[in-house]
């Protein structure tokens, strides 16, 4: 103790008490009281050195704290480290290892391969390098969500929306049927149209994975009058279904983890596709969640919420 009234600075005007940690000294409280003489006796001094030794154990409490989160976090980082390094490591060299030995191939060829071989060779090299795009689009997707991606909300026509989803995925849908209902009076919704996009291809690109060739996917939207965003505003419900195996019971909702793959043996891919579309739904305000049809198949729903009224349209006469 140092300052009025000690033995050491006795002329300061303040009091100054050391803030003594488990270990160490973590601070200096300085007290200026107006009336200096009532700190002289002992009852208000063992008081001022209780309240001192009080304020150092909740200033090493918080700090105990912080540092505590401090290395949760360090260990979170190394664990999804880890777990990007393990999930994609086999993704990412499979594609690159078709595509240099494709790639090969048509350089070291001296002309004895057939026309039929070298576009065959060519094609897989395209699918492959084009299975390497998506798969790097979803981590810098997931890079993005995880530091906080900005919504960039504009009303939107659901309907053209889905029309660019769908051009984007002409060619991986050729061998599912697609069925499509939207109801005419359908409103705008207020959203980010490129990752509404994103939301709408990575849903069907899962169907299109998880389901055999030649079977059905069904995509469709309607007005939910309340209650589907825990609330009593109402809502645009979007649905991709599809007749494939379904989920495995009890993962519903574990889709939609990073790097969770419900067929990790029969399915390529790094299993960020749900997450993304998880992380760009919630941004929006809205919800998604996974079921198990009745009928077979499972069906990937998310609900955006109605805000606001959307401005006039003018036609050419008004």
């Amino acid at each position: 103790i140092a300052g009025n009234g000690t033995e050491t600075l006795p002329g300061a005007r303040g009091i100054y008490l050391p803030l003594n940690g488990s270990g160490d000294i973590i601070g200096v409280m300085g007290l200026y009281p107006n009336n200096a003489q009532r700190l002289q006796s002992p009852e208000q001094r063992y008081l001022l050195e209780t309240f001192a030794s009080q304020t150092a154990l909740a200033l090493e409490r918080a700090h105990l704290a912080e540092e505590a989160e401090r290395v949760r976090l360090q260990v979170e980082t190394e664990q999804l480290r880890s777990s990007l390094l393990s999930s994609v490591s086999h993704d990412l060299r499979t594609p690159l290892a078709s595509i240099t030995g494709a790639a090969s191939g048509l350089r070291d060829d001296d002309g004895s391969l057939a026309p039929q071989a070298r576009r065959e060779l060519a094609q897989l090299s395209y699918e492959e390098a084009e299975r390497l795009n998506r798969l790097v689009g979803n981590l810098l997707d997931m890079t993005r969500l995880e530091a906080g991606v900005r919504i960039e909300k504009e009303w939107q026509s659901l309907e053209e929306v889905i029309g660019i989803a769908l051009n984007r995925l002409e060619v991986r849908l050729h061998d599912h049927p697609l069925t499509i209902a939207l109801p005419p009076d359908l409103p705008l919704i207020a959203c980010d149209s490129l990752l509404m996009e994103q939301v709408l291809v990575n849903l069907l690109e899962n169907a299109i994975k998880y389901t055999p060739a030649g079977t059905p996917i069904e995509l469709s939207a309607h007005v939910e009058p309340g209650g589907v965003l825990g609330s009593a505003s109402p809502g645009v419900q979007i649905e991709v279904a599809d007749h494939g195996p379904g989920l495995p019971p009890g993962t519903e909702q574990r889709v939609f983890d990073k790097f969770y793959r419900a067929q990790p043996d029969s399915v390529r891919g790094a299993g960020l596709g749900l997450a993304i579309c998880e992380g760009i739904i919630k941004a929006h305000g809205g919800r998604i969640w996974a079921e198990n049809r009745p009928e077979g198949g499972a069906v990937f729903r998310f609900a955006l919420p109605i805000e606001g009224e959307p401005p006039e349209v003018k036609t050419d006469d008004e």
